[in-house]
């Protein structure tokens, strides 16, 4: 069975096209864009945007902070491990779903999560703790690319903490069996931690493993997702034990190519930047976490300037806005290099909302974040009578929202064809004091 949607406005890969419908098949995939006459299910529509990188559970950290000369990343991540030590299946549950339903008032319609709190807080191994963010998504209604992590060590050439048990699939043949299991509950992609959390062996060994299941010996078509360079500390650590920087050592030893997803990056080289490029990788930004951690500003405008992308992620989820993630990733250039109007290009088709929401779509290996036929019909409906809007032609509403809005801006947003209002009124009634309950339980 088919449906429609019809839009005053609708942005598109050829730019702002007037007076459009959208042609929905049964499975929520876009068939046919066609002309359409009044009355419109709403006046501007653009893709809704992926989220490239999301921690669901760290939700539970807004207002959890330290103080003082000492706060860091890693003071952060201590408060993290005292909070992912105790979640159950449940609470985990709770959790997700209010974080997703935020998301879907923020202008994202799908998400990846990166998700490494694996075993139960007893530490008995099963897959009650995917299954709850599985759970979560469905009853929410955002599109989901589960990411398992795999977790091996605490450090470099550290043995895991006592923190970190709850993470940790030490050898890989368990962890290819927790893959092959949520591979049939969900669409997923594969996510090796980090180069402190899994060595040069293993991702080398996952890599291979992945192509025979996939019976394509030049390398799997899996999205593969790994935080990268985001500290300082990291990349010297890296440069110590291995004579090269990150990303430079992950290309030599594993090989990149355009399946590999590198989060944060922020600390990368020129060499590193132009390797990205030559090689199709993709960058995940999540600016509003990296400013919250002192992490440093990707040098976005260098890698773009070769025909480098990059997708955003909502990351820690202590604000999420899709607006916002960009609007601090277009100002915080401006910030460094001093100059004006530095990301996206000069027309809506390649506004950074346009490239971002292409790029997050490959990051999540699900063919959304672009509306044209063969994609999903995820969709978001700008508020028309928004005062941002006022007396503005519709080639300047993009400009106007991501320099001056937020999401507060969204009227709505569709996955798959289906509509969800842009206040998260399913996060209130009895979804509400359940998520209460559970953020005092977690924070006592």
């Amino acid at each position: 069975m088919t449906s429609s949607l019809k839009f005053e406005h609708l942005l598109t890969p050829q730019g702002i096209e007037h007076a459009r419908r959208i042609v929905i098949d049964a499975q929520g995939m876009i068939t046919a864009i066609e002309p359409a006459s009044p009355p419109y299910d709403g006046v501007f529509a653009v893709a809704g945007m992926p989220n490239a990188h999301s921690h669901a559970f760290q939700r539970v950290l807004i207002g959890v902070r330290d103080a003082g000369d000492a706060a860091s990343f890693w003071s952060w991540r201590d408060a993290m491990y005292a909070v992912a030590s105790r979640i159950t299946p449940e609470q985990l549950e709770v959790i997700a779903g209010q974080t997703f339903r935020e998301m879907l008032a923020a202008g994202y319609t799908s998400v990846a999560e990166f998700h490494y709190l694996h075993h139960l807080p007893d530490g008995r191994r099963g897959l009650e703790m995917g299954q709850a963010i599985i759970s979560a998504a469905r009853t929410a209604g955002i599109r989901l690319t589960l990411l398992p992590v795999l977790y091996q060590r605490g450090g470099f050439d550290r043995p895991p903490l006592a923190e970190q048990q709850r993470f940790l699939y030490e050898a890989l043949p368990d962890y290819l069996e927790l893959v092959r299991a949520l591979r049939e509950r969900c669409a997923i992609g594969i996510a090796p931690h980090s180069l402190r959390a899994v060595s040069f062996a293993s991702l080398r060994a996952l890599r291979d493993a992945l192509a025979k299941w996939d019976g394509n010996p030049d390398g799997n078509t899996w999205p593969i997702h790994i935080h990268i360079s985001e500290q300082r500390r990291e990349v010297d650590e890296c440069r110590q034990l291995h004579g090269r920087s990150p990303i430079e050592a992950l290309h030599e030893e594993v090989g990149l190519g355009p399946q590999w997803h590198l989060v944060h990056a922020t600390h990368a080289t020129p060499h590193e930047l132009e390797l990205l490029r030559m090689s199709h990788a993709n960058v995940v930004l999540c600016p509003l976490t990296e400013a919250q951690l002192g992490d440093g500003f990707f040098p976005a405008v260098d890698y773009g300037a070769g025909g480098g992308r990059f997708a955003i992620g909502s990351d820690s989820n202590t604000r999420i806005d899709a607006v916002e993630e960009l609007r601090l990733a277009e100002l915080g250039q401006r910030l460094r290099l001093e100059r004006r109007v530095r990301l996206g290009g000069p027309d809506p088709a390649s506004s950074l909302w346009a490239l971002a929401a292409r790029q997050g779509g490959r990051a999540l290996g699900q063919n959304t974040g672009v509306l044209a036929p063969g994609y999903f019909a995820d969709v978001v409906v700008l508020d028309h009578e928004a005062p941002i809007f006022a007396g503005l032609a519709p080639e300047a509403w993009l400009d106007a929202w991501l320099l001056s809005g937020s999401a507060t801006e969204i009227a709505a947003c569709y996955v798959g064809g289906q509509r969800h209002e842009r206040a998260p009124s399913a996060a209130r009634g009895t979804v509400g004091p359940r998520f209460a309950r559970v953020m005092r339980e977690l924070l006592a």
